[in-house]
């Protein structure tokens, strides 16, 4: 629907004479400590997304996410399934109201709307994504199911007790402060609401005092916008701490396929289907990217954001080889009902 062609990327998100700026503006905050990219995270994950929405449709399709992928099973029938267990989980039906947090340009918004029958809201803080999900919405006939919230989500705009449910899929891996965040979308739901979603973890195998762990782990945060990697438990503690109830968790990474890990689009092999976001395809994007930069074709700057793609997709590849990282730490999380 209307995906990106190679000689759109970064043009429509960006004016031409901007591009090489954000992407400066971008890598510097990497530069910084940890508390920089906290306190800056709004610029710096808006940078991220103008520079990198066009590359991530191109290459992946309109849901920015990995799912466990089971033996003989398609690639996209995978994120499906992977979105509609969410569904699933917080039983969404017609009538109910769903907050998408970090919603992206919609895609699983829009899957778990036709899934459910429920509505659902995705909250996003930038404009270009808001753009493109507007008019894919349209496109789908979902305008009067699916809709967006401009905001940012450690600050919901909203009343309180407005949302039957809410969901994040890869999202709140974003957020400068967990337990903040938690509170929050806590304040937003209904009372006996649920919550659940998809985290950015490192797991029990990583060691901080580890070279090779550390720079895997950086060049994640690097490629892909975040100010820092929570572990496992500091997500659970972080939604006890806002108020939730656990209901269960567990990382969902060793559900797939020993032949087909989670990250094997990044890794894997020739495909007609998926042949965009493999080494191969990612290694022809990116020189014809430069071709591109070279004859002004595509603005000063594109390629560098080819470039950082590349390593944090390396970076993740390394993470889950090594088992040091994971992208679907599964919690399902509850509001308790009020007892007055």
């Amino acid at each position: 629907m209307n995906t990106p062609m190679l000689t759109d990327l970064v043009q429509s998100s960006l004016p031409n004479d901007q591009v090489r700026s954000t992407v400066d503006e971008y890598t510097s905050f990497h530069a910084g400590s940890v508390e920089t990219r906290k306190t800056h995270y709004t610029k710096m994950v808006n940078d991220y997304y103008d520079l990198v929405t066009d590359f991530y449709e191109f290459g992946w399709g309109q849901s920015f996410h990995f799912a466990p992928r089971h033996k003989g099973e398609a690639f996209l029938a995978s994120l499906a399934r992977h979105e509609f267990y969410l569904a699933h989980q917080l039983g969404l039906r017609a009538g109910m109201t769903a907050l998408d947090v970090g919603c992206g340009v919609g895609g699983p918004m829009r899957a778990i709307a036709r899934f459910s029958g429920a509505n659902v809201v995705g909250v996003n803080n930038n404009d270009y994504q808001i753009k493109r999900g507007t008019e894919q919405n349209e496109q789908a006939h979902l305008s009067d199911q699916c809709s967006f919230l401009k905001a940012d989500f450690m600050k919901l705009p909203v009343p309180d007790k407005s949302y039957d449910a809410v969901y994040a899929i890869e999202a709140t891996c974003h957020a400068p402060d967990k337990v903040r965040l938690f509170k929050e979308l806590y304040r937003v739901m209904k009372d006996g609401a649920e919550f659940a979603g998809y985290e950015w973890c490192t797991t029990d195998r990583y060691d901080a005092k580890n070279p090779e762990h550390r720079e895997i782990k950086k060049g994640i945060e690097e490629g892909d916008a975040l100010p820092d990697i929570w572990s496992m438990q500091d997500v659970l503690d972080a939604l006890v701490e806002a108020g939730f109830e656990v209901r269960q968790s567990r990382d969902l990474a060793p559900d797939s396929d020993p032949e087909t890990p989670w990250y094997l689009p990044l890794s894997g092999k020739w495909s007609l289907s998926g042949f965009k976001h493999t080494p191969a395809g990612r290694f022809l994007t990116n020189k014809l990217v430069r071709i591109l930069e070279a004859t002004r074709v595509a603005p000063k700057g594109t390629t560098a954001v080819s470039d950082f793609l590349n390593a944090g997709a390396m970076a993740l590849v390394r993470g889950g080889e090594t088992g040091i990282f994971t992208p679907m730490f599964f919690f399902h999380a509850r509001k308790p009902a009020s007892r007055s």
